[in-house]
């Protein structure tokens, strides 16, 4: 490990120097891409670096180990012992730093969420679990910005959209794609029995406009009267933007702002970063499963995760996870669910280079 760090060593100085270098300066994807990456040094140097220091203090150690005698030895001897507990320590912290990094951490998250199986109620869980995401950005300072947002009858979503920023964003919202089950009496059950509904969470990272370019040609545009709950006209022009990329058939809508041109910024955003997901998948050999994969198709016995309010008790399906603390964590409280699907990944991409005898470099 000691090679692995002085060769990050290098790269951390050479990566200084790019940041540095006029040409990267003038372009901002390059200055971005240099700026992530040196980020990405520094935390892992901050333990490779105690790691080198710790090593050196053991060979002295031993060293003079070897020449001392009585009670020096012995004080040697515990040194040399915490010292190999320390160097164990951090091997382990550096060994999951350098695991392969998701190439989307940093990135601005898009979260989708519509209503699925279950009618009205199917919204009314989308509106929870949208407040429930907007808290969470709230507790780690993450901005939200809102896309767009199609209420239902009785005050729901039908579907809505915001845009995360936050560094870790990325990492901890990546989880939530797919389909989330809900088992609680709704508003609308006069006989007070339980009913089990759904909603989707689609969740995308933003895509810069250098990375997905698009040609007009290849947009329909479409424009039309926004309008609100039950068909009501929320707007008196016709400023809902309706884009269709012709090469793949992906269509975005946007009503949410006045202008039109607002709209179709937002919808271009949206479609960006779509096009971007594709892409990415279509490099893993997934192509078109991509969003597929996470939403399904909204059915019930898809789920990734089941909010139970009876027992007050959310159940994570993927890890196994079950915590009594359902309303905490509409509230927001979603640590303890991101924390355990982020160490099982670890602990899976860990495993994985155990077997192929090897560990991949930051």
């Amino acid at each position: 490990m000691l090679d692995q760090v002085e060769a990050l060593e290098a790269e951390y100085s050479e990566v200084e120097s790019r940041l540095a270098d006029p040409e990267v300066i003038g372009a901002p994807g390059r200055l971005q891409a240099a700026g992530r990456r040196f980020k990405e040094l520094e935390e892992v140097l901050a333990v490779g670096r105690p790691l080198a220091g710790a090593h050196d203090d053991l060979e002295a150690a031993r060293e003079l180990a070897d020449l001392a005698e009585g009670d020096d030895r012995d004080q040697l001897r515990v040194e040399i012992s915490a010292l190999e507990d320390e160097i164990l320590r951090l091997e382990g912290e550096l060994r999951t730093l350098l695991l392969p990094r998701d190439p989307n951490d940093g990135r601005p998250v898009i979260v989708e969420i519509r209503g699925a199986e279950g009618g009205e109620e199917a919204n009314l869980f989308a509106r929870d679990l949208h407040e429930m995401y907007l808290a969470f950005a709230a507790n780690h300072g993450w901005s939200v910005e809102s896309l767009e947002a199609r209420e239902s009858d009785m005050g729901g979503f039908s579907e809505v959209m915001v845009l995360v920023k936050g560094d870790d964003a990325w990492t901890r919202l990546k989880y939530e794609g797919g389909v989330h089950r809900v088992q609680r009496v709704p508003v609308t059950e006069s006989q007070g029995r339980i009913h089990t509904s759904s909603a989707t969470v689609s969740v995308l990272p933003e895509a810069d406009e250098v990375e997905v370019e698009l040609d007009e040609s290849d947009l329909q545009v479409d424009v039309y009267r926004a309008s609100g709950p039950g068909g009501q006209s929320v707007n008196t022009t016709d400023s809902a933007v309706r884009l269709t990329h012709k090469p793949t058939g992906l269509v975005v809508s946007m009503q949410d702002e006045k202008s039109q041109l607002q709209n179709k910024t937002k919808a271009l955003r949206v479609l960006r970063s779509r096009l971007l997901k594709i892409e990415q998948d279509r490099q893993l050999s997934e192509a078109s499963e991509a969003r597929r994969g996470q939403i399904g198709g909204g059915g019930r016995s898809e789920k990734i995760r089941t909010y139970n309010f009876k027992e007050n008790r959310v159940t994570d399906h993927r890890i196994g996870l079950t915590l009594h603390k359902l309303d905490r964590i509409l509230a927001g409280d979603l640590d303890d669910v991101t924390d355990g699907l982020l160490a099982d990944e670890r602990t899976q991409q860990l495993a994985a280079g155990l077997e192929d005898g090897s560990t991949a470099g930051a």
